[in-house]
């Protein structure tokens, strides 16, 4: 889309606003929005800020996420008021903006809440005030955030805001709900696609390690529910019969940066994030301590996520092939020595089929306590399907090449929402700061 730019434009003075139309205005942002304080009341209901969906019911967040979250213990006094059209600094709106809230209720005292005073249409402030532009320029207001203390009302006031003809402001704000919603229907499709292509994947990853490629072969029943019925001829055995050893490795007080080449890098649990090894998933070991060479990678390692504080990551497997020097395993990082009768590639692709996640799920869902953590004991419960070696390496060249092309598909659909994505941020941008001007497309 091709839009005009204004017919003049004057210098804001404000860095992150840049030059304006000439018919805006600049202001304080203290003298368009104050703080809300009144002390929640009787009957309100509890809020969440959050920069996934919004300001929506605590009770709805927790469906949403299928989590608790962290509830006020302090009482009534401790909570806030909030009102429709009210806009709500969180601690994560350094990150992704200031959220514009639609609901009365109640929040934690750890929120601000800004209600307008002049010069706001909320919806058009609904676009700027979680504009990258803008959210840059928040950021530049404090040191502090890294340490992880929040933003307040001090750090918004000290970025000033175009004053925009409320008339105008609505056009905007009607042109971008507008234009951002086919984008955004365009990213769900693509989205759907990424998850219609995640399910083919792990269906044919369970297909080929629990019943081979010989669609004619005779089958046999496993005696196990996750697995089914498996080729006649192929073994099932727990894993106690096939892992010959656990290693654990070492996680000392690292540098949050990933490893320098020639530097000493401790991997992290997300290095096997999905069955695929990334090197870059390490952080960097001080300089002032001295590296366990025993625990370096090496090529042919099985490496399994034992603890990790997402469900979905614990029990993925790799296997690594030529890997960088110098990186160290974690005590969050199981390698696994098997017996040699194993291929370490088709024993690292079968962990991430559907039955042994089936497994993992229940063991970690299931057990007192182990929510964010996989203890070896477990591991060895685990059943798996096993077919002669030669068998096992027919099956992973198969899988090699197929799953090459749905990686292929995957990567195209992912770049495809990341240029979505960025012209719909590049849009709001230019819409909320003048630079183009969209009154004849409303």
């Amino acid at each position: 889309m091709s839009l005009p730019r204004y017919a003049e434009y004057k210098d804001s003075g404000v860095e992150w606003l840049g030059k304006v139309p000439s018919h805006w205005g600049v202001s304080q942002s203290r003298r368009m929005f104050r703080v809300r304080s009144e002390p929640a009341l009787p009957d309100d209901q509890m809020l969440t800020a959050s920069q996934k969906y919004g300001v929506l019911l605590q009770s709805e967040f927790v469906l949403r996420e299928g989590r608790r979250v962290v509830e006020v213990i302090q009482g009534i006094e401790s909570l806030k008021h909030v009102e429709p059209d009210d806009f709500i600094i969180s601690m994560r709106s350094f990150q992704g903006g200031i959220e514009w809230c639609r609901l009365r209720g109640s929040t934690s005292f750890h929120y601000v809440m800004l209600t307008s005073v002049k010069w706001v249409w909320p919806p058009f402030f609904a676009h700027l005030l979680k504009s990258a532009t803008y959210i840059q320029a928040l950021r530049r207001t404090t040191d502090l955030i890294r340490d992880g203390q929040e933003l307040r009302f001090s750090n918004f006031a000290q970025v000033p805001l175009p004053a925009v003809p409320i008339e105008e402001q609505k056009e905007i704000a009607t042109f971008l709900d507008r234009e951002t919603g086919k984008i955004d229907a365009l990213i769900a499709e693509q989205e759907k696609l990424l998850t219609l292509l995640a399910k083919k994947r792990q269906a044919t990853i369970s297909q080929a390690v629990t019943r081979g490629l010989n669609h004619n072969a005779p089958m046999k029943d496993s005696g196990v529910p996750w697995l089914g019925e498996v080729p006649a001829h192929w073994k099932v055995l727990a894993l106690r019969r096939l892992i010959d050893r656990f290693e654990q490795g070492w996680s000392p007080e690292c540098e949050a940066t990933p490893a320098d080449p020639g530097e000493w890098g401790v991997l992290k649990a997300g290095c096997v994030n999905g069955g695929e090894f990334d090197a870059k998933e390490n952080k960097t070991l001080p300089s002032s301590l001295v590296p366990r060479e025993e625990l370096e990678l090496k090529s042919g390692d099985v490496l399994m996520s034992r603890a990790s504080g997402s469900p979905k990551l614990i029990g993925s497997v790799a296997c690594v092939m030529n890997p960088p020097s110098h990186l160290m395993l974690s005590d969050k990082i199981f390698r696994i020595r098997l017996s040699a009768d194993v291929d370490p590639r088709f024993f690292a692709v079968a962990m991430g089929s559907a039955p042994l996640r089936q497994q993992i799920e229940q063991a970690i869902g299931g057990a007192e306590g182990l929510a964010n953590n996989l203890p070896q004991a477990s591991i060895k419960e685990f059943w798996m399907s096993l077919p002669p070696v030669k068998e096992q390496l027919a099956i992973v060249d198969f899988l090699v090449r197929e799953l090459a092309k749905l990686n292929g598909l995957a990567g195209a659909s992912e770049r495809a929402v990341a240029l979505l994505k960025e012209r719909r941020s590049a849009l709001i941008a230019a819409a909320v700061t003048g630079k183009i001007d969209i009154r004849q497309s409303v």
